[in-house]
């Protein structure tokens, strides 16, 4: 793997945190870059925002949110075959 392919690949794994408002509070998630992206795309095909595709799991999760989307990304993925 060339190094540039290494710095992607670290891109994708290494947790990033954001800011995002859900129910006018501001809090702050933790995800890896290939989470965010798988998010973002989902948002994009829904025609909705990021923020809002994060507060509707967070109206159904159970655990903590950062598990909450990642369970919501994996099975999106199996819902499309991907």
């Amino acid at each position: 793997m060339t190094a540039r392919g290494r710095k992607n690949a670290q891109g994708q794994v290494r947790p990033r945190k954001r800011s995002v408002r859900i129910g006018g509070h501001d809090t702050s998630v933790s995800l890896e870059g290939a989470f965010w992206d798988a998010l973002g795309e989902i948002a994009r095909a829904r025609r909705v925002s990021l923020n809002a595709t994060i507060a509707a799991v967070d109206r159904e999760r159970l655990g903590n949110l950062s598990s909450a989307l990642r369970l919501f990304v994996l099975e999106s993925l199996r819902r499309r075959g991907g």
